[in-house]
C-alpha cells in the first residue's frame, strides 16, 4: 500500500511520504490564492474550490482564511457556510452534509498521533473520518475531532470539543462536548 493508501484507510502512515507531501504543497497554493480573493469575486472562488476539494455541492460559501491540508479528501453537500478562519485536516475523508454552518475558527481534524512515544518518533501518524450530517451549525471555536460522527439537525456549541460522537436531533455543549437535550 502507498503512505496515501495507509493514511485513508486508518492505518500508520508516514506524513513525509513525496506523494503526500506534494499534495500538501498544491494545497497550500490554493489556500494562498484563494485566501487572496476578494468578496467580489464569488465566482473566482468558486472556481479555486472546484479545483481544490474532492466533492462540493451548490451555493457554498467558505469565508477566508480557510486552509485545509489536501482539500481532496472534503465533500461538501449544498448550502455549506463557513465563517472565516476554518481549518479542515483532512487526512482522511471528510464529510459534510447539505445546510451546514460553520461558525468562525471551526477546526475539523481527521489527523491523530500514537500516544506510545516510540511509535510517535518513527514520524508515523493516523488518521480518522469525519461525518457530519444534514442541517447541522457548529458554533464558532468548536474543535471536532478525528473518527467523529455528527448526526443530522444537531447544533454543537461555540467553543466545545467534541470526542465523542453526537446523535441527531441533539444539542451538545462543553468540553469533552455533551448532549444536554434532544431538539
Amino acid at each position: 500500500m502507498t503512505e496515501k493508501q495507509k493514511m485513508l484507510a486508518g492505518e500508520l502512515y508516514l506524513a513525509a511520504d513525496l506523494e503526500l507531501k506534494n499534495a500538501r504543497i498544491q494545497s497550500t497554493g490554493l489556500a494562498h490564492l484563494y485566501n487572496q480573493t476578494l468578496a467580489t469575486a464569488p465566482i473566482q472562488r468558486q472556481e479555486i474550490l472546484e479545483r481544490w476539494l474532492g466533492n462540493i455541492g451548490s451555493d457554498i460559501e467558505i469565508e477566508p482564511p480557510f486552509y485545509c491540508d489536501y482539500g481532496t479528501n472534503i465533500a461538501v453537500g449544498n448550502k455549506f457556510y463557513a465563517n472565516c478562519g476554518c481549518i479542515i485536516l483532512d487526512c482522511n475523508l471528510v464529510n459534510i452534509g447539505d445546510n451546514v454552518l460553520f461558525g468562525p475558527y471551526v477546526q475539523v481534524y481527521t489527523a491523530y498521533h500514537p500516544v506510545d512515544p516510540v511509535v510517535r518518533l518513527t514520524g508515523r501518524e493516523f488518521a480518522a473520518p469525519v461525518t457530519i450530517g444534514n442541517n447541522v451549525w457548529i458554533g464558532g471555536g468548536a474543535i471536532v475531532c478525528p473518527g467523529v460522527s455528527i448526526g443530522d439537525n444537531t447544533t454543537i456549541g461555540a467553543g466545545s470539543v467534541v470526542v465523542k460522537n453526537i446523535p441527531s436531533n441533539s444539542l451538545a455543549v462543553g468540553n469533552p462536548c455533551q448532549v444536554i437535550r434532544a431538539v
